[in-house]
């Protein structure tokens, strides 16, 4: 009657498909930091440890410098992405937090913005909705891009915008996202009309969300594959330094055996296969 079943129907379905998005919004975020981190840490921990027990090694061939050379060139673009979010999002807050009324005028939450999780997705996916490499972009511009793409793209591409992207760092909820509720007022056409206006928008921006959510989920299994693969290169450097440590005999290395030197030519190929993984972008 007068259209309320339509509208709760629609209302409930866009509330679900929001629930998942934000479930959605939460794991990517997290999974994204987790890259991030075993980036930052475990993989540049085992290089570091690898190299000093290079380090002690005379007469070895130059690729094994020119290994490390590339990591640290690597590793250097990965800081300086972390260093650029961080300094800007530091302030972003500043100036927001410092200005009466910036939360209402910068949209809700960016006085907010987590620097980790901005850095996290920066370093994961890289990719500006524009195409242009976030890496590439400098601080706001960086920052900006990283939120559109979290949103599902710029507005003018039909995405959620920025917006959208702060909603999913946890920032605030689904800015714009919200259903106009009316009060039923004069006549049961008035009250029909109404209802099934409000379904009608329920509906689109349940469509809306759904589309961020197929790609949220496609996101989420392509960060995992990309940790998992990340730290089987690094368990096994960490195996195989363990074994050369108790293995090796000389710190000559013309001196060392066919295996001794095999061993060391394996974990200078994990040196270069990290070097590869430490900003690799995911694409979706």
């Amino acid at each position: 009657m007068l259209n309320n079943d339509l509208r709760n129907s629609a209302v409930k379905k866009f509330e679900s498909a929001k629930d998942t998005y934000e479930e959605l919004a939460d794991s990517v975020r997290s999974e994204s930091e987790r890259l991030m981190n075993v980036r930052k840490d475990e993989c540049h921990k085992i290089i570091t440890e690898v190299e000093e027990m290079f380090s002690k090694v005379a007469n070895k061939p130059k690729v094994f410098d020119k290994a490390f050379a590339e990591y640290k060139a690597e590793f250097k673009v990965f800081n300086n992405i972390l260093n650029d979010i961080y300094e800007e999002v530091r302030r972003t807050n500043l100036k927001t937090s410092g200005t009466a009324g910036a939360g209402v005028m910068a949209g809700a939450g960016v006085a907010t913005l987590a620097p980790t999780a901005a850095m996290a997705i920066a370093t994961t996916f890289g990719t500006a909705s524009t195409g242009t490499a976030i890496s590439s972009l400098a601080g706001a511009a960086a920052t900006r891009s990283a939120l559109a793409w979290l949103g599902g793209g710029a507005l003018a591409a039909g995405g959620g915008g920025m917006a959208a992207g702060n909603a999913l760092l946890a920032l605030a909820g689904p800015v714009g996202w919200t259903i106009s509720g009316a009060t039923i007022v004069g006549s049961a056409l008035f009250a029909r009309n109404k209802n099934a206006k409000i379904a009608e928008e329920a509906n689109e921006k349940r469509r809306e969300i759904e589309v961020l959510n197929r790609q949220f989920k496609a996101s989420l299994v392509e960060v995992k594959k990309l940790i998992t693969e990340t730290r089987a290169h690094r368990d096994g450097m960490s195996k195989q330094l363990t074994e050369l440590k108790l293995d090796i005999t000389s710190f000559d290395y013309t001196k060392l055996s066919s295996e001794q030197k095999n061993k060391m030519i394996s974990l200078k190929n994990h040196v270069e296969s990290l070097s590869a993984l430490m900003n690799k972008k995911i694409d979706v």
